[in-house]
Protein backbone atom coordinates (compact mmCIF):
# COMPACT_ATOMS: atom_id res chain seq x y z
CA UNK A 1 0.00 0.00 0.00
CA UNK A 2 1.28 3.50 -1.14
CA UNK A 3 2.30 5.71 2.48
CA UNK A 4 1.76 9.11 2.38
CA UNK A 5 2.93 11.71 5.20
CA UNK A 6 0.80 15.07 5.27
CA UNK A 7 2.96 17.63 7.42
CA UNK A 8 1.27 20.30 9.44
CA UNK A 9 2.33 22.68 12.35
CA UNK A 10 0.75 25.42 14.08
CA UNK A 11 -2.09 26.97 11.86
CA UNK A 12 -1.99 24.29 9.62
CA UNK A 13 -6.53 23.50 8.78
CA UNK A 14 -6.52 21.47 5.99
CA UNK A 15 -4.39 18.56 6.57
CA UNK A 16 -7.61 15.93 7.91
CA UNK A 17 -9.42 17.03 4.61
CA UNK A 18 -6.12 15.94 2.80
CA UNK A 19 -5.38 12.56 4.87
CA UNK A 20 -9.16 12.23 4.12
CA UNK A 21 -8.68 12.75 0.40
CA UNK A 22 -5.74 10.26 0.46
CA UNK A 23 -7.32 7.43 2.01
CA UNK A 24 -10.71 7.63 0.02
CA UNK A 25 -7.77 6.94 -2.54
CA UNK A 26 -5.84 4.25 -1.45
CA UNK A 27 -3.28 4.95 0.51
CA UNK A 28 -2.10 4.73 4.12
CA UNK A 29 -1.63 8.14 5.94
CA UNK A 30 0.26 9.31 8.75
CA UNK A 31 -0.66 13.11 9.64
CA UNK A 32 3.05 14.33 11.13
CA UNK A 33 3.65 17.86 13.34
CA UNK A 34 6.54 18.90 11.36
CA UNK A 35 8.68 19.23 14.99
CA UNK A 36 8.77 15.19 14.55
CA UNK A 37 10.74 15.47 11.13
CA UNK A 38 12.81 17.96 12.90
CA UNK A 39 14.04 15.70 15.61
CA UNK A 40 14.14 12.83 13.51
CA UNK A 41 11.32 10.93 14.87
CA UNK A 42 9.78 10.29 11.47
CA UNK A 43 12.02 8.91 8.43
CA UNK A 44 10.66 10.13 4.90
CA UNK A 45 11.68 7.25 3.62
CA UNK A 46 9.11 5.32 4.64
CA UNK A 47 7.04 6.80 2.74
CA UNK A 48 5.96 7.47 -1.32
CA UNK A 49 4.02 10.88 -0.96
CA UNK A 50 4.88 13.97 1.05
CA UNK A 51 1.53 16.15 1.00
CA UNK A 52 1.77 19.81 2.60
CA UNK A 53 -1.59 21.21 2.82
CA UNK A 54 -3.43 24.47 2.93
CA UNK A 55 -3.85 27.17 6.32
CA UNK A 56 -1.75 29.64 7.25
CA UNK A 57 1.27 28.23 8.74
CA UNK A 58 2.41 30.24 11.87
CA UNK A 59 0.09 32.69 10.77
CA UNK A 60 1.71 33.92 7.51
CA UNK A 61 3.41 36.35 9.89
CA UNK A 62 6.08 36.72 7.32
CA UNK A 63 4.72 35.92 4.39
CA UNK A 64 2.36 32.74 2.86
CA UNK A 65 4.45 29.83 3.79
CA UNK A 66 7.56 31.33 4.19
CA UNK A 67 8.26 30.32 7.79
CA UNK A 68 7.81 26.82 7.16
CA UNK A 69 9.32 26.82 4.30
CA UNK A 70 12.40 28.04 5.82
CA UNK A 71 11.88 25.11 8.62
CA UNK A 72 11.68 22.72 6.53
CA UNK A 73 14.69 23.81 4.40
CA UNK A 74 16.64 24.01 7.60
CA UNK A 75 15.79 20.66 8.83
CA UNK A 76 14.94 18.33 5.80
CA UNK A 77 15.63 20.21 2.64
CA UNK A 78 18.13 17.62 1.80
CA UNK A 79 16.10 14.76 2.51
CA UNK A 80 12.90 15.97 0.88
CA UNK A 81 15.40 16.55 -2.46
CA UNK A 82 16.32 12.68 -2.05
CA UNK A 83 13.23 11.89 -1.79
CA UNK A 84 12.15 13.72 -4.94
CA UNK A 85 15.37 12.42 -6.07
CA UNK A 86 14.34 8.72 -5.97
CA UNK A 87 11.26 9.20 -7.95
CA UNK A 88 8.27 10.05 -5.18
CA UNK A 89 5.94 12.94 -5.30
CA UNK A 90 5.46 16.17 -3.27
CA UNK A 91 2.47 17.98 -3.53
CA UNK A 92 1.91 21.28 -2.33
CA UNK A 93 -1.85 23.06 -1.95
CA UNK A 94 -2.46 26.40 -1.37
CA UNK A 95 -0.43 27.37 1.59
CA UNK A 96 1.96 24.13 0.88
CA UNK A 97 2.36 25.57 -2.68
CA UNK A 98 3.67 28.86 -1.29
CA UNK A 99 5.93 26.98 0.77
CA UNK A 100 7.33 24.70 -2.28
CA UNK A 101 8.07 28.21 -3.96
CA UNK A 102 9.62 29.63 -0.94
CA UNK A 103 11.80 26.24 -0.44
CA UNK A 104 12.77 26.65 -4.44
CA UNK A 105 11.55 23.48 -5.19
CA UNK A 106 9.06 25.46 -7.87
CA UNK A 107 9.74 26.00 -10.31
CA UNK A 108 12.86 25.05 -9.83
CA UNK A 109 16.70 26.43 -9.73
CA UNK A 110 16.19 28.79 -6.63
CA UNK A 111 13.51 30.94 -6.02
CA UNK A 112 12.37 32.11 -9.35
CA UNK A 113 9.07 33.11 -8.66
CA UNK A 114 6.29 33.82 -5.46
CA UNK A 115 2.50 33.68 -4.75
CA UNK A 116 1.47 37.47 -4.16
CA UNK A 117 -1.00 39.12 -2.57
CA UNK A 118 -4.32 39.33 -4.53
CA UNK A 119 -4.52 42.23 -7.51
CA UNK A 120 -7.80 42.02 -5.80
CA UNK A 121 -5.80 42.96 -2.14
CA UNK A 122 -8.70 41.13 -0.36
CA UNK A 123 -9.33 37.32 0.78
CA UNK A 124 -10.92 35.27 -2.14
CA UNK A 125 -12.81 32.39 -1.18
CA UNK A 126 -14.93 31.05 -4.01
CA UNK A 127 -15.10 28.40 -6.55
CA UNK A 128 -12.67 28.51 -9.79
CA UNK A 129 -12.57 26.05 -12.94
CA UNK A 130 -8.97 24.83 -13.62
CA UNK A 131 -7.65 23.44 -16.82
CA UNK A 132 -4.83 20.83 -17.19
CA UNK A 133 -2.38 22.18 -19.59
CA UNK A 134 0.01 18.71 -19.65
CA UNK A 135 0.26 15.40 -19.59
CA UNK A 136 4.01 15.36 -17.64
CA UNK A 137 2.90 15.22 -14.43
CA UNK A 138 1.36 12.09 -12.67
CA UNK A 139 -1.27 13.87 -10.59
CA UNK A 140 -3.61 15.02 -13.38
CA UNK A 141 -4.31 14.26 -17.65
CA UNK A 142 -4.13 16.85 -19.90
CA UNK A 143 -7.12 18.44 -20.60
CA UNK A 144 -8.98 17.82 -17.66
CA UNK A 145 -11.34 20.96 -16.88
CA UNK A 146 -12.14 20.83 -12.88
CA UNK A 147 -14.01 22.72 -10.08
CA UNK A 148 -12.25 23.43 -7.41
CA UNK A 149 -12.61 25.84 -4.50
CA UNK A 150 -9.83 29.28 -3.84
CA UNK A 151 -9.33 30.29 -0.31
CA UNK A 152 -6.02 32.64 0.02
CA UNK A 153 -5.28 36.35 0.34
CA UNK A 154 -1.72 35.62 -1.66
CA UNK A 155 -2.24 33.19 -4.43
CA UNK A 156 -1.02 35.85 -7.07
CA UNK A 157 1.74 33.90 -8.83
CA UNK A 158 4.86 35.66 -10.46
CA UNK A 159 7.81 35.42 -11.79
CA UNK A 160 11.40 37.07 -11.79
CA UNK A 161 10.84 37.60 -15.65
CA UNK A 162 8.57 37.05 -18.67
CA UNK A 163 11.34 35.17 -20.01
CA UNK A 164 10.96 32.59 -16.72
CA UNK A 165 7.41 32.30 -17.61
CA UNK A 166 7.47 31.55 -20.95
CA UNK A 167 10.16 28.88 -19.88
CA UNK A 168 7.72 27.41 -18.11
CA UNK A 169 5.45 27.54 -20.90
CA UNK A 170 7.94 26.21 -23.24
CA UNK A 171 8.80 23.44 -20.81
CA UNK A 172 5.06 22.00 -20.31
CA UNK A 173 5.52 22.78 -17.08
CA UNK A 174 2.42 25.13 -16.17
CA UNK A 175 0.21 21.99 -14.51
CA UNK A 176 -3.00 24.47 -14.57
CA UNK A 177 -4.58 27.41 -15.74
CA UNK A 178 -7.91 29.45 -14.25
CA UNK A 179 -10.21 29.12 -16.70
CA UNK A 180 -14.33 29.57 -17.03
CA UNK A 181 -16.76 26.97 -17.34
CA UNK A 182 -16.31 26.33 -21.20
CA UNK A 183 -12.62 25.96 -20.38
CA UNK A 184 -11.58 29.95 -21.55
CA UNK A 185 -8.78 32.36 -20.21
CA UNK A 186 -10.72 35.49 -18.48
CA UNK A 187 -10.58 38.41 -15.82
CA UNK A 188 -11.10 38.23 -12.00
CA UNK A 189 -12.79 36.44 -10.96
CA UNK A 190 -12.41 33.59 -13.41
CA UNK A 191 -8.68 34.32 -12.49
CA UNK A 192 -9.59 35.12 -8.98
CA UNK A 193 -5.55 36.24 -7.52
CA UNK A 194 -4.41 38.16 -11.24
CA UNK A 195 -1.55 35.28 -11.57
CA UNK A 196 0.62 35.64 -14.77
CA UNK A 197 -0.50 33.56 -17.10
CA UNK A 198 -3.65 32.40 -15.64
CA UNK A 199 -1.15 29.63 -13.79
CA UNK A 200 -3.02 28.28 -10.93
CA UNK A 201 -0.62 25.44 -10.68
CA UNK A 202 2.89 23.92 -11.80
CA UNK A 203 5.45 21.10 -11.75
CA UNK A 204 9.10 20.92 -11.35
CA UNK A 205 11.78 19.24 -14.69
CA UNK A 206 10.81 16.03 -13.35
CA UNK A 207 6.73 16.56 -12.89
CA UNK A 208 7.02 14.65 -9.79
CA UNK A 209 6.61 18.00 -7.36
CA UNK A 210 3.10 19.65 -7.67
CA UNK A 211 2.09 22.77 -6.22
CA UNK A 212 -1.43 24.38 -6.89
CA UNK A 213 -3.07 27.01 -5.34
CA UNK A 214 -7.05 25.88 -5.46
CA UNK A 215 -7.84 22.91 -2.91
CA UNK A 216 -8.84 19.75 -4.96
CA UNK A 217 -9.12 17.95 -0.46
CA UNK A 218 -12.14 20.03 -0.53
CA UNK A 219 -13.85 18.79 -3.45
CA UNK A 220 -13.81 14.79 -2.95
CA UNK A 221 -17.37 14.71 -2.68
CA UNK A 222 -20.19 15.43 -5.06
CA UNK A 223 -22.04 17.68 -2.29
CA UNK A 224 -19.33 19.64 -1.45
CA UNK A 225 -19.97 21.45 -4.77
CA UNK A 226 -22.47 24.11 -4.20
CA UNK A 227 -24.52 23.26 -7.31
CA UNK A 228 -24.28 19.26 -6.44
CA UNK A 229 -27.78 18.28 -7.19
CA UNK A 230 -27.33 20.02 -10.95
CA UNK A 231 -24.24 17.76 -11.34
CA UNK A 232 -24.52 14.09 -11.93
CA UNK A 233 -21.42 13.08 -10.93
CA UNK A 234 -20.32 10.01 -8.39
CA UNK A 235 -17.20 12.06 -6.76
CA UNK A 236 -16.10 15.21 -6.42
CA UNK A 237 -13.54 16.71 -8.96
CA UNK A 238 -10.47 17.03 -6.55
CA UNK A 239 -10.44 13.62 -5.98
CA UNK A 240 -9.13 12.10 -8.96
CA UNK A 241 -5.89 14.26 -8.61
CA UNK A 242 -5.17 11.75 -5.19
CA UNK A 243 -6.03 8.67 -7.29
CA UNK A 244 -4.15 9.14 -9.95
CA UNK A 245 -1.14 9.96 -7.49
CA UNK A 246 -1.69 6.43 -5.90
CA UNK A 247 -2.66 5.06 -9.74
CA UNK A 248 0.84 6.09 -10.69
CA UNK A 249 2.95 4.65 -8.03
CA UNK A 250 1.32 1.69 -7.78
Amino acid sequence: MIRVIVIRTAGTNCDLEMVHAFELAGARVDRVHVRRLVRKEVRLDDFQIVAIPGGFTYGDDIAGGKILANELQAHVGEDLRRFVDSGKLLLGVCNGFQVLVKMGFLPGGGQAATLATNDSNRFEDRWVYIKAETDRTPFIGKGEVIALPVAHAEGKFIVRTREELQRLKDQDRIVFRYVDAEGQPGPYPVNPNGSQGDVAGICDETGRVMGLMPHPERHIYPHHHPRWTRLPKKEGDGLRIFRNAIRNLS
